[in-house]
């Protein structure tokens, strides 16, 4: 039998590490970036073209590389960090495996130009999938200057993964923050197709926060400061009323690594509970110095998840930090005793004055017996009402009632009953008349204003009117997007937003998509947002909150697909502007939301697949009576 068992070559072994440590781009941005930083550079400047697809280029001004230093660092397992097995205990720095840069040599067309401080000529190498084309001396600068070009060049497979522009900046936007919140001493520049999207200087901690998520998070910052023998903990967290209805705001920092941690991201929570409004998140910014040998950041190729010694202690600990700097700066709620129950007592009047007497106004004329005419209530009487009565059509009062008691001969609006057992893709029945109106608004009756109930010929139908209302606008927008039939309201003092690079990024991505609803926004190349106008049929909410919102969720819910984008925005804009539980309506308007649901195309469901419409039969409300 012939041997089968053979080593890879080199270059498809180089590959396949790749697969771990390069995913997207923006894997290449943090993998370089951090080698920056153990080469001690001060200032990291990132350029990047067709979001990573073209270009990355990080050039810093680091300690540089010797001729054999540099061309030793593109071969597998090759690391100044680690020298043996126990070196793993104590690891301080950012880039220690050793795999980085043989595997995005493997997948792209790498170029190297590098110098020591202090000597007169650096080195140039060129490295294409993993072959080396050549190595000479350079005059550059001292530091390191390194180009990626087409990522996954010789991996299509790979590279028809990487997903929309937009999508794949936003992570690289997203390391970066990561890395320049984590070192906020180093200047970091990034650049997209030669457009600045960060200018950072070198800043302490609380400015680095403020420059990257823009300056209305300065008032929402409290810092927390608690050190012990287990671990020290710093940094900030945002107050409670600040809280967002998305992740995005959230970081912990482990000895100037970031990490991620649901474990720890609970006790967070659990500090935050009964004070965070419902469904929403706070922000923190939590910095940790432990002993580097009680943590284990080995247990994964992107070291983004660290393994703790004792991670019930440091639960307890970060729990107990949080609650004090939360009653330190008092963002429970309390209740001001000197206050409650105050009486709000007038001042006396001046020295002097003559205070006047209360008086009580009367008509002394005024007969309740005596038909007073255009006695409006001027008089201070009561307002005689029975000239504006319509006397003459007292029989309309029983109307509807002809055959009561008799269910099965009423006259229904319906011509056939709803199914409870229908499923959101099963083909919609009619459930009114062929000319699709009321004829008598009276046989609607709104309860507890948050549902409508009419009568059909099995039992009750019961609407809800918030579902309702999503399901009518969610169809409404899809029509206007797909037809161009927005109209924008132009508004009167234009509302401007302070966005980061990453919202500034994903609003950039909806840009096509709002334009066919109505909205009208701007944006500089600082980041900030100016909107001029927005759909008429949203005139009436808050444009700012409304934009703000968009962003949210799709941090929540990136889109690529623009059919998904088209539908998930019309789902939250509906959900946005439907009317809420509560609001009391007329029978006009409920006649006409009864009708324009009917219209619908679905429904049955409101767009998030809730149940919109039910019967409730006969048969169960005589099971209630017996």
């Amino acid at each position: 039998m012939p041997d089968i068992i053979h080593l890879l070559p080199d270059s498809v072994a180089n590959q396949i590490a790749a697969g771990e440590v390069v995913q997207r781009p923006a894997s290449v941005v943090k993998e370089l970036v951090e080698n920056a930083i153990d080469a001690a550079a001060t200032a990291i400047t990132i350029n990047i073209k067709d979001s990573g697809r073209t270009l990355i280029q990080v050039i810093d001004n680091g300690n540089g590389m010797s001729p054999i230093d540099a061309r030793m660092s593109f071969e597998r397992h090759a690391t100044s960090k680690i020298r043996e097995a126990n070196d793993l205990f104590a690891i301080k720095t950012m880039g220690f495996r050793g795999e980085a840069l043989a595997s995005i040599a493997a997948i792209a067309d790498v170029e190297m130009r590098t110098r020591p401080h202090g000597s007169e000529l650096g080195t140039y190498l060129h490295i294409l999938g993993s072959v080396f084309q050549k190595q000479e001396a350079d005059h550059c600068a001292e530091g390191t200057n390194l180009s990626v070009k087409n990522i996954f060049f010789n991996v299509p497979a790979r590279r028809k993964f990487l997903k929309s522009n937009s999508s794949e900046l936003k992570y690289i936007i997203i390391e970066v923050q990561r890395i320049a919140l984590a070192n906020p001493e180093i200047a970091i520049s990034l650049y997209h197709n030669n457009s600045v999207v960060y200018n950072l200087a070198s800043e302490n901690m609380k400015k680095r926060i403020v420059t990257l998520f823009n300056k209305n998070i300065n008032q929402n910052l409290i810092p927390v400061d608690n050190t012990t023998s287990v671990i020290k903990i710093s940094g900030f967290i945002g107050q409670p009323k600040f809280a967002k209805k998305a992740l995005g705001e959230q970081f912990f920092f482990v000895n100037g690594r970031f990490m991620k941690h649901p474990f720890f991201h609970r006790a967070v929570l659990q500090a935050y509970e009964k004070i965070l409004p419902p469904e929403s998140f706070p922000s923190y910014f939590l910095y940790f110095d432990v002993d580097p040998a009680t943590i284990d950041i080995n247990i994964h190729p992107t070291k983004t998840e660290i393994k703790f010694e004792d991670e019930n202690t440091v639960w307890h600990l970060i729990h107990a930090s949080l609650r004090e700097a939360i009653g330190r700066f008092n963002l429970m709620p309390s209740i001001d005793f000197d206050q409650a129950g105050a009486l709000d007592i007038p001042p006396s009047p001046a020295p002097g004055s003559k205070f006047p007497e209360p008086v009580i106004a009367i008509n002394p004329n005024y007969n309740p017996f005596e038909n007073q005419q255009g006695n409006t209530g001027n008089n201070y009487g009561p307002v005689n009402y029975r000239d504006h009565q319509n006397l003459g059509n007292w029989q309309m009062l029983y109307k509807g009632f002809e055959n009561e008691g008799n269910p099965d001969e009423q006259v229904s609006v319906f011509r056939s009953d709803f199914s409870n057992n229908a499923s959101p893709q099963s083909d919609q029945q009619s459930f009114v008349d062929d000319d699709n109106t009321i004829k008598d608004p009276h046989n609607f009756l709104q309860l507890k204003n948050k549902y409508i109930i009419t009568p059909v010929k099995s039992g009750l139908m019961v609407i809800d009117q918030r579902r309702a209302h999503e399901r009518i606008l969610y169809e409404n927008f899809l029509k206007i997007i797909d037809n161009h039939l927005a109209l924008s309201q132009r508004q009167l003092f234009p509302t401007v937003l302070d966005l980061n690079a990453a919202d500034a990024e994903i609003l950039a991505a909806l840009d096509e998509e709002l334009k066919a609803l109505g909205f009208e926004i701007s944006q500089s190349d600082e980041g900030a947002c100016m909107i001029e106008g927005i759909p008429a049929l949203l005139s009436h909410l808050n444009a700012a909150d409304l934009v703000v919102r968009l962003i949210e969720d799709f941090k929540k819910r990136p889109m690529d697909v623009k059919e998904e984008i088209k539908e998930h925005l019309s789902l939250l804009l509906s959900q946005s502007s439907a009317i809420n539980y509560g609001v009391a309506l007329k029978a006009e308007e409920i006649s006409e939301l009864f009708n324009q649901l009917f219209a619908c195309k679905t429904p049955n469901y409101s767009p998030s697949g809730k149940i919109v419409v039910s019967i409730v039969s006969f048969q169960d409300f005589e099971k209630l009576l017996k």
